[in-house]
Formats: structure tokens, C-alpha cells, sequence
């Protein structure tokens, strides 16, 4: 083998919105080192230090590299070594008996995006599921709420190149923490800060990007739709609004009228907590200051209303005719790519078209009362005892005797001490796979590095190779990897993606969807089914409200008297700044440099409750409770407590769960999205072992 030094590209493969193109080096066949690939439009060059302990991640100790069946009981994950040939017969021969037995509804697949490569997480997964007749996965976990809520107001689910937004002169964060998920954008703005523009914050927490900004504006959770209404209302009564563009490209402008008219800035002022006056002068500034950018993030939709949040704040864009101006808009993600999911994850196959769809957020009740029972789960791509709502009837779950569970994945993750099968699957490194963002408009090409590594096998090998044992004859589960590379980028009802081909991505290794085949403004505005719906006909016709609205969150501090009185606390549980939902969560240095699962509590709060900086404090409600590290610090309102990131298991205080043993598994206002921020809590001091 040669020990010369190699440098290959490849393609950040985690969820993440900016999708950064990775420079790797290799030295006599192994990766050695991760950098930033410079000649990356976009990330040019610069990645988040996470991903450059990705070596660590493929080379660690403890990765997975031999299927293993459990001896031990569930939960404690003791595990003995088998060949892949044992593990296939025993998944082969339990699904067969299981849809003799139960029928094949009682087989789940749970999967996220613990790998973005469309590849890797959306079609021979799908095609293998579909065609065993299994129950179907309403994938929600993240962005649904928000992404239907935008689609109601503005008929598309993108709308602005964010090379576009260094053009941009008043910037509204809104949401987000732009600084730890989305460090790109952070570029660009600080290019439009240096011509100029001014960068507010609106977020419940002082967080990194809040610190970054110009302006911090603070609010109680789930409070945001009522702010965005408090500031149209002052747009339109001091008349700011663009009337022509209104009258060209929106509906239902007078019925928009009135009800704006129902939220006057003292009103909002005593719902947000953000003081009037302060209300008014970001009317003024945003309705005077051209182009002006929202850009909406994560957090919003994770409410009770997320959804309708994100519908009420993109339509503030409108009332003063931004989307006239390259950097003007709002910027919730790009939805210009998008596949043709019929050809690509075959529904077809289905022997019943009506068989049951089962929301990923209520996995724990599904997989204690669903009837017909769920009798086997196949986890992959996800980490469902981590990242799952209402965590203990997770557990509870997966602790069935009678539930045969199989997990593949690159470690023993806290799901994976349930199962009874773990597979060692491949990292990104290792597989053939194509990337888009949903941020930027760039498609990227990722080849191998390296082989895969002890006997992992990828995600679109291993449900190849169980259709094959299943016997299925379909000539579709023989589509190779590039093949499949094919039929993704094959939509020709998609205008941005018309002229992109494989033979082009092989070549170049980065292509730009073309946004100006067919842009918003005007084109796609003037169009009778394309204008801004200011009043949704849709939403009307589907019994919601057709008009932007604000309601409270059905726990905390305007939720029921009774969640008030014994759960006083609002608890928000936002990404940390060191790994990606439980991924990297295991990596030692990481973990050191994020210190310890913590609990920001606010020095009033803190006095009231007797809690010290470094206390542990018991954070809990009626569906569970959770230990740690208490962190006084003035960036949390008072009555809001606030939980970063998602850790492992161990480590918490007793290696007990993490904070989604609080969290609710009700769905969000639209698109079944998860609530997990609409979570009451007390908070206690922990003074025994």
C-alpha cells in the first residue's frame, strides 16, 4: 500500500443545514485528517471543528464493526459476535413469522436523518418497507410544522438564495441560533453587517448568535406569532405597507386587515414580555430599511402553534413588498430541490395502499398500545432513546420482551442496548451518496474515501440484500447506488433541477440549482395560484384558521391553571454548540469541550428554589424527570429554564435519561410536527444520592 498522502473531497453528511464540502487527507489508506473544502461556493473552505474530529468518529474504539445479537437483557448491552449470514436468517425468518402471525403492519421502520445523504436515507430503505407491506413512517420529528406553515402563506417551501442575503440591510434572526447551526449564513451576514446593515436577534434565550447581533429582543416561549402580528399591526396603522405590491400579489388583504387590528402593541407587549415601545421601533426599522431578510429558524416550530408562528411571521415580508429585492424576503429553507419520490422510494409497491402510517413522535405509545402491535422495530439512521419525545414510554417500549428490535448503525448507541440485532453500518466515508442542502442551492457528489471498515455494510446495501432474501423479484432492488444517484436527480416537473445530470455532478462534483428558471418575483407571484396567501383558502377548506393568528402553548405560563400551579417552569431544550442531535455525542473531546448536561436557570428563579451554581438540580412533570448541572446566568427569563443539546445517556448525573424523558409526544398545529419546547417542568434541588 503506498504511503504517499492523498487528499479526496467528500461531503459533510450531517444535519445540518449548510452541507459543508470536506477536504480529507489520507495517509496510507486511512483518514488522518478533515478540513474544509476551499473550493466549495459557499463553505468555502471553513467548517465547524465538530466535523474535523470526524476521524475520531470513523476510527473510535468503541465503532461498531461485526453484527451482534444480545445474551444479556434488554437494556444492559451485552452482546456476542455472529456472522452477517446468522443475522440475515434471524431478521428473514422473524418477519416471515411475524406477518403470518400479526400481519406485516406490525413491522416498524424508525428512521431519520443520521446520515443526509439521499442515498443513504430514501429509497432502497423505502422500497424494501413498501414492498414488505409494513407499517409507514410519518418522518416529523423536525421540520414539518414549520415547513407546512410557510408553504400556507407563500405556496412554495423556498424562496430566497442566501447568496442573496449579503444584500440584505435589516436582518431579523428570528429563532435560531444561527451561530452554532447555520455558521455559513453567519458569512454572509457579517459581509451585509460590513455594508452596512443591522442584525437583530429574537430569540427566548441569549444565545451565541444573540451575543453576535446588533440588537437582542427577548420573548416567553411560544409567544413569537403574536410579536410578528404586534409589528404588522403598527406597519399598517402608521401606513408603512407597500399598497401596490399588496394589492398585485397577495389575497385577502381587508379580512388580514382585521385581524391584525386584534393585536395593538400593549396587548403583545403583556403576551411577549418585549415592551412596547420596543415593538414599535422594530415596525419602524423593518418597514423602512430595504432589502430587508427574515430569517426563520428551528426553535419557532417546535410549539403547540408552531406552525401557524412560522405561516404569521412570512407574512411580514409582504406587507412592505421585500420579495421585490435580491436579500429580501424570508428564508425559512430551500425547497427547490426536490425529488421524484414515486419513482425514487416506489409506494407502488404497497400490497395495501391503505396500510397504517404511524408518527415517529408517539413511538413510545405506539409501541405500547398500538393494536395491532408493533412485534418488530428496525431502527436505523436515528437514536430514538435519545432524540424521541416522552422518553420513558420510549423505554418502556423497548424494553418488550415480545418486541424484536434491530438496530444498524456505527455504535451501541443508547437504542442499540435494546435491541436484539445490531448491524454495523457504514459511515459517510465509505459510501458512494449525493447531497443537497436545505439551505443552499448546491447538489454535491460524494464518492468513497476509504472501504468500509471492518464489515460494515451501508444502509442501501443492507435492504438490497434483505429484499433478495425476502425474495423479492422486483427488478427495482437491484438498482445500484449510482443508478439510484440517477432517478434522484431525474424530475423534469422540477424546473431548478431541468438540466442536472449525473454525468454533469460526476464531472464537477458541485452543481448550483438554477432558482432563476423559475423565480418567486415575479413569476411565480403573479400567477392566480402563487400569490402570497394572506387569507388561506386551503386552510380554510381543511377547517384551520385561514388567517394568522396566535394561541397559547397548552403548557406553561398562559397554558391550562393546572399545568401553571404544578409546573411553573417553561423548558426549552435548543441544539448545544458541540454536536448534532445525539451524533458526535459520543466523541471524548467534544463532550469535554460541551462539559456536562446543564440547566440555565435564572439567578431569581434560582434563589427562589435555594439552587447555587453546580447544584444538580431534579428538572420534572408528569411524565418523567431528569438530573442536572445547574448554570445561573441571566441569558433566561424568569419562569424559563433552559436544557442544551442532546446527550447520551451516561452522561447524566446516575446515567439516567436524558431531557426528552419531559418532553410531550402531542403534535404541533400542523404537519404532525413534534412540541418538544412546549413542556412544563418544576424544578427542584436534588439534596439526596
Amino acid at each position: 500500500m503506498s504511503t504517499d498522502k492523498q487528499i479526496a473531497r467528500s461531503v459533510c453528511p450531517l444535519d445540518c443545514p449548510d452541507t459543508c464540502g470536506l477536504q480529507v487527507t489520507l495517509k496510507e489508506g486511512r483518514i488522518s485528517k478533515v478540513d474544509g473544502d476551499p473550493d466549495h461556493p459557499i463553505t468555502q473552505g471553513t467548517i465547524c471543528h465538530k466535523v474535523r474530529h470526524f476521524p475520531n468518529r470513523v476510527y473510535h474504539p468503541d465503532r461498531l464493526l461485526y453484527p451482534m445479537k444480545r445474551v444479556g437483557p434488554k437494556g444492559e448491552g451485552v452482546f456476542e459476535r455472529i456472522s452477517w449470514e446468522e443475522a440475515l436468517n434471524e431478521i428473514v425468518t422473524r418477519f416471515k413469522e411475524t406477518i403470518r402471525d400479526y400481519g406485516a403492519e406490525s413491522i416498524l421502520p424508525y428512521s431519520f436523518y443520521g446520515n443526509m445523504g439521499l442515498v443513504s436515507n430514501g429509497g432502497m430503505d423505502r422500497r424494501f418497507f413498501h414492498r414488505l407491506g409494513a407499517s409507514r413512517l410519518k418522518r416529523t420529528i423536525c421540520n414539518t410544522a414549520g415547513s407546512e406553515g410557510f408553504q400556507y402563506t407563500m405556496g412554495v417551501p423556498g424562496t430566497v438564495d442566501p447568496e442573496d442575503t449579503v444584500h440584505s440591510r435589516y436582518i431579523i434572526l428570528w429563532g435560531g441560533d444561527f451561530v452554532s447551526t447555520n455558521m455559513h449564513q453567519m458569512i454572509f451576514l457579517k459581509k451585509a453587517r460590513q455594508r452596512g446593515a443591522k442584525i437583530v436577534t429574537i430569540d427566548i434565550r441569549r444565545t451565541r448568535t444573540a451575543r453576535w447581533a446588533d440588537e437582542f429582543v427577548q420573548l416567553y416561549p411560544g409567544t413569537d406569532a403574536a410579536l410578528a402580528l404586534g409589528i404588522m399591526n403598527i406597519i399598517i396603522n402608521e401606513g408603512l405597507t407597500n399598497d401596490d405590491f399588496i394589492q398585485t400579489f397577495t389575497t385577502g388583504w381587508k379580512a388580514f386587515q382585521e385581524r391584525v387590528k386584534e393585536y395593538p402593541p400593549d396587548a403583545v407587549a403583556r403576551i411577549t414580555g418585549v415592551p412596547a415601545d420596543t415593538i414599535q421601533r422594530l415596525a419602524y426599522e423593518y418597514a423602512k430599511t430595504s432589502p430587508s431578510l427574515i430569517r426563520i429558524g428551528n426553535g419557532l416550530q417546535h410549539h403547540d402553534n408552531g406552525g401557524m408562528t412560522i405561516r404569521t411571521i412570512a407574512c411580514l415580508p409582504a406587507l412592505t413588498g421585500q420579495w421585490k429585492y435580491p436579500g429580501g424576503g424570508a428564508l425559512k429553507g430551500n425547497g427547490f430541490f426536490s425529488v421524484n419520490k414515486e419513482r425514487l422510494e416506489r409506494p407502488d409497491l404497497l400490497p395495501n395502499p391503505e396500510v397504517r402510517s404511524i408518527n415517529m413522535n408517539h413511538l413510545g405509545s405506539v409501541l405500547l398500545t398500538a393494536e395491532p402491535p408493533v412485534k418488530c422495530l428496525f431502527v436505523y439512521s436515528s437514536n430514538p432513546a435519545v432524540v424521541a419525545p416522552d422518553q420513558e414510554k420510549v423505554i418502556r417500549g423497548l424494553l418488550r420482551e415480545d418486541l424484536f428490535t434491530i438496530v444498524h448503525d456505527l455504535f451501541v448507541t443508547d437504542t442499540a442496548k435494546y435491541a436484539d440485532l445490531i448491524l454495523p453500518a457504514t459511515s459517510h466515508f465509505e459510501n458512494l451518496d449525493v447531497y443537497k442542502s436545505y439551505w443552499h442551492l448546491y447538489v454535491q457528489l460524494s464518492r468513497p474515501v476509504i472501504p468500509p471498515q471492518g464489515e460494515a455494510w451501508s444502509n442501501h446495501y443492507l435492504f438490497q440484500t434483505l429484499a433478495n432474501k425476502m425474495g423479492f423479484t422486483e427488478s427495482c432492488f437491484q438498482d445500484e447506488p449510482e443508478e439510484m444517484i440517477r432517478q434522484i436527480l431525474d424530475n423534469p416537473d422540477n424546473p431548478y433541477m431541468k438540466e442536472l445530470s449525473y454525468e454533469q455532478l460526476q464531472k464537477e462534483g458541485i452543481v448550483k440549482l438554477d432558482h432563476k428558471k423559475a423565480p418567486i418575483y415575479p413569476d411565480h407571484l403573479s400567477k392566480p395560484e402563487g400569490k402570497i396567501n394572506l387569507f388561506s383558502n386551503t386552510m380554510k377548506s381543511r377547517g384551520m384558521d385561514p388567517l394568522p393568528s396566535y394561541a397559547p402553548v397548552k403548557e406553561g405560563r398562559d397554558g391550562t391553571g393546572a399545568y401553571q400551579e404544578a409546573y411553573p417552569f417553561m423548558l426549552i431544550s435548543p441544539p448545544n454548540h458541540q454536536f448534532i442531535n445525539s451524533s458526535m455525542g459520543n466523541i471524548s473531546n467534544l463532550r469535554k469541550m460541551e462539559r456536562k448536561p446543564e440547566l440555565e436557570v435564572h439567578p431569581t428563579d434560582a434563589q427562589n428554589i435555594g439552587l447555587n451554581a453546580g447544584d444538580i438540580a431534579c428538572v420534572k412533570n408528569h411524565r418523567g424527570s431528569c438530573l442536572l448541572t445547574v448554570k445561573v446566568t441571566e441569558d433566561v427569563l424568569p419562569g424559563v429554564v433552559v436544557a442544551p443539546g442532546l446527550w447520551w445517556h451516561d452522561a447524566h448525573p446516575a446515567r439516567k435519561g436524558g431531557i426528552n424523558r419531559l418532553t410531550p409526544d402531542r403534535e404541533a398545529d400542523m404537519g404532525g410536527g413534534a412540541v418538544f419546547f412546549s413542556t412544563a417542568v418544576t424544578v427542584e434541588k436534588k439534596t439526596s444520592p
